[in-house]
């Protein structure tokens, strides 16, 4: 600021975001007024640094260029955010984001913030629907759900890793049907969306005598549709979302000792927990005059079988092939919800481990269902964010983001929580000598299963419930 006051010019090099991820000064613009430098140290940022090797650079008012230990060495990314070598209490983003990435930290965050509040949102209205079915006998605000639902798609589609900071792990049993209605709307809304990109490739592919995509390799690169043939349109991923959100309304009805049962269910009491979906569920849709077809049919037979006499599906009366492809997502993301969630009667399973299950037992069973599979594994990836995966140094390391992955190291190479905070890093097995890979000989863990190894600055970071 003094440059400038002097009437010199300044140009960072770097772009410089606030925490909310809007850019407040690009690094390719020289600055030769106070106003930009002002908003600046207005949003909490007390130092940028000056990037010369992008071009950075610090200008007198007769131009020439000010040498950058005539200012004295100008701070990095620790001390721009405020916690130069000293452990915060609080996990803290960047308040600038310097380089690629600090911004995606600063993407990170935001999306995080803005999934808290639209989880709280949508954890009052399922509550309200829930209560609002027992108090009356099965009315509940359809509209409150449709205003709910929309602002969740919203901001599902907008990024693929969106749903991940959405769902949160199931800690409290009285809290898991709220959590479970989110959890699968979230996840089957994410794998509709690549399941619709991908699908819908494939078909103008077809069209235009390629031969699609394979199949059969779940890893297979992304693939984004950009010509006539579009599977679903907006307003039907809303309307399936929507179905994803009540899918379990059904459960109701059903009393809470049985649901809620430790031990084994009895043949009774399992055929009364089936009939939260054809049954009861289908009750409270026809109560509340519900017309939209694709609701009731994800109420309906989001338990119905996928391939031919699979076990344990209900109702049976239906054949897998008249099982719509939405409903189809719908059974994987409960599957998939209900086994990585603590319950009072089991224990949560690795998520990756679910996945790899899920795989195996639907793999190859039907074509279109291979579609879907492939759309399911990609979404959910190997690394979820949130996660915990060893390095092969010995580290312990929580997962920020899939792609990548980016993560943060918490442990030393020998198993010790770290007492200080280090700075992310890409595991990417690609990177030439990179030292911070991930070990794939070694399962991905939840934060639950390492709780006591984690920092108090990681635990304030993570969301769970007790």
């Amino acid at each position: 600021m003094e440059i400038v006051k002097s009437g010199g010019k300044v140009k960072t090099g770097v772009d410089v975001y606030n925490a909310n991820g809007i850019l407040l000064l690009a690094g390719d613009v020289f600055v030769s007024t106070l106003k930009p430098l002002e908003i600046i140290k207005q949003n909490g940022i007390g130092s940028v640094p000056v990037n010369t090797k992008l071009n950075g650079a610090l200008v007198d008012g007769d131009g020439n260029a000010i040498s950058l230990d005539a200012v004295g060495t100008l701070p990095g990314p620790s001390a721009i955010s405020g916690n130069a070598g000293v452990p915060d209490k609080n996990f803290v983003f960047p308040a600038a984001a310097t380089n690629e990435i600090e911004v995606r930290l600063v993407e990170i965050e935001e999306k995080r913030r803005q999934a808290l509040q639209k989880h709280a949102a949508a954890k009052k209205c399922i509550k309200n629907v829930l209560k609002n079915i027992k108090e009356t006998g099965g009315q509940f605000d359809y509209t409150e759900v449709e205003k709910t639902v929309l602002d969740l798609t919203e901001f599902l589609i907008v990024d693929k890793n969106s749903f991940s900071y959405l769902t949160q792990e199931i800690f409290s049993y009285d809290e898991y049907l709220y959590n479970h209605s989110i959890n699968v709307c979230a996840i089957g809304t994410a794998v509709l969306n690549r399941f619709n990109q991908q699908f819908s490739k494939v078909v103008n592919d077809h069209i235009r005598g390629g031969d699609g995509a394979d199949i059969y390799n779940p890893f297979a690169e992304d693939t984004i549709n950009t010509t006539g043939f579009i599977c679903y349109y907006p307003h039907e991923i809303e309307d399936i979302s929507l179905g994803f959100f009540l899918h379990d309304i059904g459960k109701t009805i059903v009393a809470d000792h049985v649901l809620n049962k430790k031990g084994r269910l009895t043949e009774d009491e399992f055929r009364e927990v089936k009939k939260h979906s054809y049954e009861y569920g289908e009750r409270l849709i026809a109560k509340n005059q519900i017309r939209n077809a694709t609701v009731k049919n994800i109420v309906c037979y989001h338990h119905a079988p996928l391939y031919a006499h699979e076990n344990n599906s209900y109702p049976m009366d239906v054949h897998y092939a008249e099982v719509p492809v939405y409903t189809r997502i719908c059974k994987l993301a409960d599957i998939y919800d209900a086994m990585t969630s603590k319950r009072c009667y089991k224990e949560a399973i690795n998520p990756v481990n679910v996945v790899t299950q899920i795989f195996r037992t639907y793999a190859k069973k039907d074509r279109m269902l291979q579609y879907i599979l492939h759309a399911f594994v990609k979404s959910i990836g190997i690394y979820p964010p949130g996660s915990i995966v060893f390095l092969q140094n010995g580290q312990m390391a929580y997962v920020l983001d899939s792609n990548g992955p980016l993560v943060l190291p918490f442990t030393d190479e020998k198993g010790n929580t770290l007492k200080y905070k280090p700075d992310p890093v890409i595991a990417d097995t690609s990177a030439e000598n990179n030292v911070y890979v991930v070990d794939n000989r070694k399962s991905v863990q939840s934060p639950k299963e390492v709780y006591n190894f984690i920092p108090d600055y990681l635990r304030n970071f993570l969301v769970m419930q007790n």
